[in-house]
């Protein structure tokens, strides 16, 4: 994997690090990998979408700021590519990691060219930081987006109290935060249709079809 230093710093992976595009091409060439880690700050990052570059394609995982997304998503079409929103959180990045090495590169919930997350009838868009249930608006606070698109992406895997929490809040809280938290977000998107989100006693929340 070659990405940007900051985030190849996992634990479990052979890593190797590059500070500009062509560099990142260059280490392709000499060595092939799995998966290209990188930030879309990277100097001369547009060298790895020249045709020709390599020899083959790995999967890319890229980190971008919001407002970076519009001109990232008509580019993120292909299964092998996904993208995670800075300021990037590790247990996410490792996530996706996972998933695009799978082979597949499909991630849990469908991401289409718009830039939106989708499952069933919810959709949660990056590009606008916007969420939607059906054609239901939901007025979200940014804790409760971080949860539903944590949720999303990892659909249909039961998360912990503490996984939920380091991801929102880059801490552990106790204190019922967690339980208040996923009660005022299943009362916005379970309120007009059939819930998505559970409760896995003992063991945490995950969202998906109905239980």
């Amino acid at each position: 994997m070659i990405g940007c230093p900051r985030a190849s710093r996992s634990p479990g992976y052979r890593v190797a690090a590059a500070d500009t595009g062509a560099d990142v091409a260059r280490r392709l060439t000499e060595r092939p990998c799995q998966l290209v880690v990188a930030d879309v700050d990277l100097p001369g990052l547009a060298e790895l979408s020249a045709a020709g570059a390599v020899a083959y394609r790995p999967a890319v995982l890229l980190l971008a700021g919001c407002d970076e997304l519009p001109r990232l998503v008509p580019e993120l079409g292909g299964a092998e590519r996904d993208y995670v929103t800075k300021p990037v959180r590790i247990a996410e990045v490792l996530a996706r990691i996972q998933v695009l090495l799978r082979g597949t590169g499909t991630p849990r919930a469908t991401r289409p060219r718009s830039g939106a997350l989708h499952h069933a009838d919810l959709a949660l868009d990056d590009v606008t930081c916007r969420a939607r249930r059906g054609s239901r608006v939901l007025d979200l606070t940014p804790a409760e987006y971080r949860l539903l698109r944590h949720l999303l992406v990892n659909a249909r895997m039961v998360l912990s109290k503490e996984q939920i929490s380091r991801h929102v809040w880059g801490e552990f809280r106790g204190d019922n935060a967690i339980e208040q938290l996923v009660s005022r977000l299943r009362r916005k998107v379970d309120r007009e249709g059939p819930a998505l989100i559970h409760t896995r006693r003992g063991f945490g929340y995950w969202l998906g079809g109905p239980s």
